[in-house]
Parts: C-alpha cells; structure tokens; sequence
C-alpha cells in the first residue's frame, strides 16, 4: 500500500475529531470566530513542529521563493474566501441547495489541478473521483432533505452558482497548497509539509484576524476567551493538516481529495452508533457510493 493512503485516512479522521471538538465552540463564537481558531490557534503548534524538526530532526528548513510564497497566498486566500461564501451562502432560503453543489469540490480539484499543475489522473482514478463526488453531492442532498430533481431544477438559482464558485475556491486551496509544497524541491517531505503549513497559517491568521478586527472586533475578543477549547481545536487541526499536506506532496491532490472523503463515513457511523440519529435513504445511498468509490481507488493505486 502506497503511504499516502494510511496518511490521508489519518488527515481525514483528525479532521473529523477537529469538527467535533468546534461543535463545543457553537453558540460561544460566531460562525466566522469558529473558522478563525482553526488558523490562530493551529499556528503556535504548526510553529513547535517545525522547530522540532529542525532543532531537533537536524532537517533544514528550505529557502522561501517568489513561487511558494505566491501559492502559499493564494491557497489561504482561497480557503479564507470559500469560508466567506459558504457564510453568504446561508443567507438565502433555499441555501441547501447551495451548499449541497459546494461539494462538487471533489471533481474541482481534479479539473484545476490538471489546469494549474498539470496533474493527470488515470481512467479508474477518473471513474473513483466521480463516483466519489456524486456519492458526496447524493449525501448532502439526505443530510439537507433536498431531493435530486429539486437540484436540478435549482441549476439556474444564484445559490446554485455560488456553491459551484464556493466548492471551486476549496478545490483551488488543495491545489495551490500542493503547489507551494511541490516548488520548494525539498528532499525531506516531513520538513516539506511542516514548512508549507506554518507560511500558510502565518498568511491566514494575520489576514483573517485583521479582517475580525476590522469587522468583528467582539469576536476577535471571545477567540482569546474560549482558549481552552480553541486550543483542543489547534492542536487537533495542526495535526490533521500536517497530514494533508503531507498526502498531497506526495499524490496528486484529486487522490487525496476522493480518498478523503471517507472522514464522511466516519461521520456517518458516528451518528449512527454513537449518537443514535436516524438517516434518510439518500444519505445511506451517497455512503455506500463514497465507499465503494474510495475502494475503486485504493485498488487502483495497488
């Protein structure tokens, strides 16, 4: 088994844990406070990491160029800018239907990062990642009791296309994320991953907080209040994401993306056999599509 595999499917599980421990933060911060924490409270950790694996691991920390620092932009303004959308998105009545198409990032990432990479996927990646899209997109439709001809029928709607927009600037994140980490050429992947992600969080955190300040002075404030669960929330994240950018330095960035999704089905037994919930039919159908999708790919990548 190729180590991206094992590593994506760790990424995918601490981000799962990450989105639970920001449930506890619902209610305390605004929406736009509890996105923020991921940042703010990521860096301190993201920085120790690097540190130790230079103090300590002896590896070299790599050279900033005009090339990495330009992906490294525009992957955390595109991840700060979907987070935005998605915000406008809920504004509108019939936002799921939105929301729901913000899940085409799955086939986004594939498109933009054969346009702005050059990445190419293989005949069965191809079949794995659209399965795997149209099982995500089915999901959503269950989770937000749309139905398929409701989504159809709303192709037209601007909700529609903002969460065509909105999944394209998540997808253009991984993308450009995977860029920064491909142009520093460095030998050691762990110090890859680590260096890329700390720039990230540095550009993220400043950006956005400046905008809170701007903005949401209060909720600037209720951040550094709630520190205990925002930091549980930081440290959990910096790891997940130290994961991610590890699997997409290593493959391309729609693998991984496909791959990823199975935190989708550790969500969805959570809610089954932990917290007992009923599911609707579609989400059971979306499920068994994701799974069998990340199964085509695993056997694929064998």
């Amino acid at each position: 088994m190729e180590l991206w595999i094992p590593i994506t499917v760790l990424a995918a599980f601490l981000q799962n844990a990450r989105s639970v421990l920001q449930k506890h933060l619902k209610g305390r911060l605004s929406t736009l406070g509890a996105a923020y924490v991921r940042f703010l409270y990521a860096l301190p950790f993201s920085l120790v990491y690097l540190w130790g694996l230079n103090t300590v691991g002896g590896l070299e920390m790599p050279s900033i160029s005009a090339e990495f620092l330009m992906y490294c932009v525009l992957g955390g303004a595109s991840q700060i800018i979907f987070t935005a959308l998605l915000l406008y998105l809920f504004q509108f009545r019939n936002f799921a239907v939105g929301t729901t198409y913000s899940k085409t990032e799955v086939f986004q990432v594939a498109i933009l990062g054969f346009l702005i990479l050059g990445d190419t996927v293989t005949m069965a990646a191809a079949a794995a990642i659209g399965l795997a899209g149209f099982g995500v997109v089915v999901l959503s439709a269950g989770q937000t009791k749309v139905s398929l001809a409701t989504l159809v029928a709303g192709v037209t709607e601007k909700p529609t296309l903002i969460g065509l927009v909105c999944g394209a600037f998540l997808g253009a994140s991984v993308v450009f994320f995977r860029g920064a980490a491909l142009s520093l050429q460095w030998e050691s992947l762990a110090m890859t991953a680590a260096f890329t992600l700390a720039v990230a969080l540095v550009i993220q955190t400043v950006c956005m907080g400046a905008y809170l300040a701007w903005k949401e002075p209060q909720t600037l404030k209720d951040v550094f209040v709630h520190w205990r669960w925002s930091s549980a929330v930081g440290a959990v994240g910096m790891a997940g994401s130290i994961a991610w950018f590890l699997a997409f330095t290593m493959q391309n960035a729609a693998y991984v993306r496909a791959l990823g999704q199975i935190e989708l089905v550790f969500t969805f037994v959570a809610s089954i056999f932990f917290f007992k919930e009923k599911v609707a039919k579609l989400e059971v159908v979306g499920i068994v599509l994701i799974v069998a999708a990340i199964l085509i790919l695993i056997l694929s990548r064998a």
